[in-house]
Parts: structure tokens; sequence; C-alpha cells
């Protein structure tokens, strides 16, 4: 496994970070703490969750099976870089949702409890809260770092105006601010590249991508659907239509360079500016095992413009679309 610093800190995280969200809904809690010991195994240290992940009739379930596995000793949280999120409902009350310090108080310590643990490496506000101003979510922050709950702040799915709002009201505070944004990113989802990249980029935040894959679409999609190993329905199937063209140049070109149409996506992933660890979300031990080979995949200069080409991105704002 390689490693690298979360943005412009000092922490040192896995360049693939093992995503929980399957845990409970989709895989069992001994397969979930089996691929955990598999991840540490492996060399991955850094682990992504969330307070709401576990279904709609059982929100905090993933947090659970997670802190039923730390109990379990054997160095198992030390040795985890673990970051959780807050924003989504986690009821039908007032203030159970959201960024304001009263849900930041209380989502954070119902965290804490379902994880089994007394803090959280990296908290994430999942979404952006426009009702809520940043001063008090700035400060209910800082109120949690001082108490020993949380190290780093980061975020998830925000623009890039959001994220230079954000750096100019903790900068206003001495604060250090966000570290991490975690965003939609993979060959056939580029929009980040206009704006949310070089905000990284210029504050010095990780990012973490999620659905590296697309779910799935790029995964080797049109050859396990030609081969009946794979069946698409509904808006996954209009997908794969509707970028069928791409998708199998894409797998012709996985299949030249010798690798797995996954590895290939995870790997380019890797190689892209400010990105710290895609987010892998394994339902099987043999999933984690497989996503394990992009990070041994070097890309060089023609490899990367031929997927550019397959697959074309986006320049940095506004010079992708003005003079």
């Amino acid at each position: 496994m390689e490693f690298t610093h979360l943005g412009r800190t000092g922490l040192t995280v896995s360049r693939l970070c093992l995503g929980t969200m399957n845990f409970g809904p989709q895989t069992e809690e001994p397969v979930a703490h089996s691929i955990m010991d598999t991840a540490h195994e492996q060399g991955i240290n850094f682990f992504d969750t969330a307070n709401g992940y576990g279904g709609a009739d059982h929100r905090g379930q993933t947090e659970e099976i997670i802190g039923r596995w730390f109990a379990s000793g054997g160095g198992r949280r030390e040795r985890t870089v673990l970051a959780t999120k807050v924003y989504g409902d986690m009821g039908t009350w007032p203030n159970e949702g959201k960024l304001s310090a009263l849900n930041i108080r209380r989502a954070l310590d119902a965290s804490l409890r379902r994880l089994q643990t007394d803090y959280v490496d990296v908290y994430q506000f999942h979404h952006v809260d426009r009702s809520t101003p940043w001063e008090e979510i700035w400060q209910a922050i800082e109120v949690a770092v001082a108490q020993g709950k949380i190290l780093y702040a980061g975020s998830s799915n925000f623009a890039g105006w959001h994220i230079a709002q954000a750096q100019a009201a903790a900068a206003r505070r001495n604060y250090l601010g966000l570290v991490s944004e975690q965003s939609l990113y993979n060959l056939l989802v580029r929009d980040i590249e206009l704006e949310v990249i070089p905000a990284a980029e210029h504050y010095g935040l990780g990012i973490i991508p999620w659905s590296p894959l697309q779910g799935g679409l790029l995964g080797g999609v049109v050859k396990k659907t030609n081969e009946g190993v794979r069946r698409l329905e509904g808006r996954s199937a209009e997908s794969m239509e509707r970028h069928r063209p791409a998708l199998e140049a894409y797998e012709d070109f996985a299949a030249e360079l010798g690798h797995q149409p996954g590895d290939l996506a995870l790997a380019w992933l890797l190689h892209r500016p400010a990105v710290t660890a895609p987010i892998i979300g394994p339902r099987t031990p043999e999933q984690l095992d497989g996503a394990l080979n992009a990070v041994g995949i070097k890309l060089d200069d023609a490899a990367l413009a031929r997927l550019d080409e397959i697959f074309p991105g986006h320049t940095t704002a506004p010079e992708d679309y003005a003079w």
C-alpha cells in the first residue's frame, strides 16, 4: 500500500479509502468485519462512514457495525483513520439534521457512542447547509476539537465557492478550516475539475472521490452484460446505452493495457491533481482484493491522453468556457 498526507495536514492515510456504506444493508456484519480486517492486513488505514448509513429503517447501523469491530480490540481503532459525516436527518423532530451547533453536538456524541470510540479523526459535513452561518458551524467544531472529540473537519458534495466561503470564515477565526472534500468524481463524471479541484488545490484540501466506478459502469459492465454475468435495468441500463461507445472503447483500452477496467478507473483517479484516496465500497472480500491492484498501476502521458479522448474532461473555470 502507498500512503500520502490528507491535504495540507500531517495526517498520513492510505491511497485507497475503505467505504462502508454497504455494511448492514447489503453486507452482513461478520462479512463486514472480515473486510475491515483484510483492509488492515493490506495496509488500508483510512475508513469512511456516515451517521446516516444503514438504511432508512436503521440509520446508524453502519457505525454500530464498525463500533463492534473496534470493540473487538487488537489495535483496530488505533490503526484506523476514521472519517464519519453529519448532516442528514436522523429523526423527524426539529434539530435532528443539518449543521446547527445543536445538531453537530448531538450528532457527534451519538456517532461516538455507536462507533464505540472517544474521537473521530475527520468529521465531515455531508452536504452544505445554506441556512446555518459558518461562524456557528466553526464555533461548534472548535468546541469539539477542544473537547478532543474530533481532530479535523472535512466537507462533502461542496461547490468550489462553498469551500472558499468555509475557508474564509475559518481564517477569520484563525482556525485550520476544511482539510478534505469528498466529491463524486470518476472518468464519466468530471464536473469537479471546473472549480472544486482548483479550490481544493488552492486551499490545500485533499479530494476523496466517491463512486469511482460510477455505479459499476467503469467496472467492465459492457463485457459483463454481453456475457450474461450482469444484468442492468432501469436508469443503469439507460446510462450504459447512452455511454456505450465510450465504455466499449474504454474496456478495449483497458484490455490493451492488460488491466481490469475497474482497476484502471481507480488508477486514473490516483493520477489526478489533489486526489488523496478514492473510496472503494466492497460488498465482499473478493471485491476488496480486486481494488488493491489499482495502487500499483502507473499510467504514462500517452495512456492518460487516451483516457481523456475517451472521456473528455474539463479545464479550470472559467477557461473551460471563456477566453
